[in-house]
């Protein structure tokens, strides 16, 4: 506990100082948010905020990341050793995803769009990253395939031809719900601190270390990344950081065999992205809209309410939700 601990101060602290460098550099490079023109009138103000924030995470998580690697590694004891090598997939697998975040938002600054990279390529990217995690913690670290159901609190074992696709949709469908989630000042940042959190304590009853150890990277990260990021926003995150939250997330969540319950600790992404899925399929089929805009916080954001209101409002479902998920284990 002790070192995690410090972990997550040390991962604040650098997170802050990077933040410190990065984001003038992201202002004299002029790499700027670009704002729908279709999206919500308030945020055409944002334009040119420094975007891809996300480098600041990359780099935290790489520096503490090999930090926590070296000292574990170091240690006489066995587990010790062995949760060191365990980080470096969990570690991998968010960069990986953080790195195609960042193509896609190259993209956009270089084309002077909000289209990025062409989806077949984007998914191309993600498919990669997700089966190389899938096959590295079940052929070289040998978790299994368990797959723990939440409330029952029983688990099932599936056939590997069948957990593998399964693994891949758990990623793939994180990132885009976290990436969806990105839209306001602080929003993913708020939510996926709390989930992550949440995951760090189940790390700490199952006596995961390398679980707790890479929580506490990010829960530390992704406060020190908040002071820049809430409202009025001085950096934003872009692609380059909810794809790393969303790999990480689902990564975390596949390594403790509890993919499944995302579904509870994460109902806001998920509302998030069932409220785009159900606007198009109505929208198609009638012509007409059930909400003012999708994503869902955009839809409250036209009925009135603030950004800080949104943010704090989902946090606190968030954080509900967790408690219930820890409740379901």
């Amino acid at each position: 506990m002790e070192f995690q601990t410090k972990v997550i101060v040390l991962s604040i602290i650098t997170s802050f100082i990077v933040s410190l460098f990065i984001i003038p550099i992201l202002k004299k490079l002029k790499i700027g948010q670009m704002e729908r023109a279709e999206g919500p009138q308030s945020h055409l103000k944002k334009q040119g905020t420094p975007t891809m924030g996300g480098i600041i995470m990359i780099i935290t998580i790489l520096l503490v990341g090999i930090f926590a690697f070296f000292t574990c590694y170091k240690s006489e004891n066995q587990i010790e050793k062995q949760s060191a090598t365990n980080l470096i997939p969990l570690i991998a697998s968010s960069i990986g995803f953080g790195v195609i975040g960042l193509i896609d938002d190259l993209k956009k600054l270089i084309g002077k769009n909000t289209e990025g990279l062409k989806p077949a390529y984007k998914m191309i990217g993600l498919l990669i990253v997700s089966v190389g995690f899938s096959l590295w913690i079940t052929q070289f670290l040998q978790i299994g395939t368990d797959i723990y159901i939440p409330f029952f609190k029983t688990s099932i074992t599936l056939p590997i031809w069948i957990y593998i696709p399964f693994a891949v949709l758990v990623m793939l469908a994180t990132t885009n719900a976290v990436n969806l989630t990105d839209g306001i000042d602080g929003l993913a940042t708020s939510i996926a601190t709390i989930i992550f959190t949440c995951i760090t304590v189940i790390g700490f009853i199952y006596g995961a270390k390398e679980i707790t150890v890479f929580g506490g990277i990010l829960i530390g990260t992704c406060l020190g990344f908040l002071l820049f990021n809430l409202h009025p926003a001085k950096v934003m995150m872009g692609d380059t950081g909810s794809l790393l939250l969303g790999g990480a997330m689902a990564s975390m969540a596949l390594y403790l065999k509890m993919p499944l319950l995302l579904l509870v600790i994460a109902l806001v992404p998920v509302l998030e992205t069932l409220s785009v899925i159900i606007q198009v399929k109505h929208f198609k089929k009638t012509g007409k809209r059930i909400f003012k805009m999708t994503p869902i916080h955009h839809h409250f954001e036209l009925s009135g309410w603030n950004e800080n209101k949104i943010v704090s409002i989902f946090s606190f479902v968030t954080l509900i939700c967790c408690v219930i998920g820890l409740a379901s284990i």
